[in-house]
């Protein structure tokens, strides 16, 4: 009973890193720029797609480390030419666009990669398990939670100690008063956009390792990422880090006594939190934290 238990807060780890990093990246874009994307997910699978095609030129380490750049330059070029364009329109418009732009992707990875899973290669060393009795916990899954740990604390610390990272944070506030002090708003959105896409392409890029690749990776994160925000309170990024991690464990936890239930206990987390406190658990209006 103790290793199924184990088994089932691993696994919750696992799947809590890789909400945080997608919630983080659509907390980011929407805390500043007020935008849905829709086509998160997708830029996740172009993340571990773009790995793919690195690693047999760069190894997993040197793909681990690009493909999350070039993820972001994508996104950088996506929000300049397309997504700008929906600010000052009603949110529809900007839901509408992502929403769109997420099946032209998706169908863009399928003609170039096919629909078929493909493998991202591990290290030898990383795909050992730490012993006999305990095979499901890999050095992989190890290194993924340390990775994220320290990726996340990178992130905070740029947004609290950088000149960027504070413009972000007060733009979140009140973009006007940021624009009035002679801040380009349009450059800080479009670099806060591309960080959300290179948050979305480093979670590619580890999840890729662990369940393979497909066009339709992300569209099983996007969701619950959303919740994930909204369990932690829009506005907060620290409260998107506990939203991420309580869903996962608690969606894994549930799959080893009601396996059924496993997707439904985040729905009904999400409606706990919203029936307790409408804001979230550490939602500020307007916040981030």
């Amino acid at each position: 009973m103790f290793q199924v238990v184990l088994y089932n807060v691993t696994n919750g780890l696992i799947i809590g890193t890789f909400y945080v990093l997608m919630a983080l990246g659509l907390s980011l874009i929407l805390n500043l720029s007020n935008v849905i994307n829709f086509a998160h997910g997708n830029f996740l699978a172009l993340g571990g797609y773009i790995a793919y095609v690195l690693s047999p030129h760069l190894g997993y380490w040197g793909a681990l480390l690009v493909a999350p750049v070039v993820t972001a330059a994508f996104g950088f070029a996506v929000e300049r030419l397309m997504i700008r364009r929906v600010y000052n329109r009603d949110p529809v418009y900007s839901l509408l666009l992502t929403f769109g732009l997420a099946f032209v992707m998706q169908d863009l990875m399928r003609y170039v990669w096919g629909s078929n899973g493909l493998p991202l290669g591990l290290p030898p060393a990383l795909a050992q398990p730490l012993s006999a009795a305990l095979f499901f916990i890999t050095y992989y899954r190890i290194f993924m939670v340390v990775f994220v740990a320290i990726a996340i604390t990178g992130l905070f610390a740029f947004l609290r100690y950088s000149r960027v990272g504070v413009r972000i944070r007060a733009g979140t506030l009140d973009l006007d008063t940021v624009a009035a002090l002679g801040v380009n708003v349009g450059v800080l959105r479009s670099f806060n956009f591309a960080l959300g896409c290179l948050l979305a392409g480093l979670s590619g890029v580890l999840a890729a390792g662990q369940i393979g690749l497909n066009p339709n990776m992300g569209d099983d994160l996007l969701m619950p990422s959303f919740i994930a925000i909204i369990v932690g309170g829009v506005g907060s990024l620290t409260g998107t880090l506990v939203g991420g991690l309580v869903i996962g464990l608690a969606a894994a936890l549930t799959t080893a006594v009601y396996p059924a239930a496993s997707e439904a206990v985040i729905y009904v987390i999400m409606a706990l939190v919203l029936l307790i406190r409408p804001r979230g658990l550490m939602g500020e209006e307007g916040m981030m934290s």
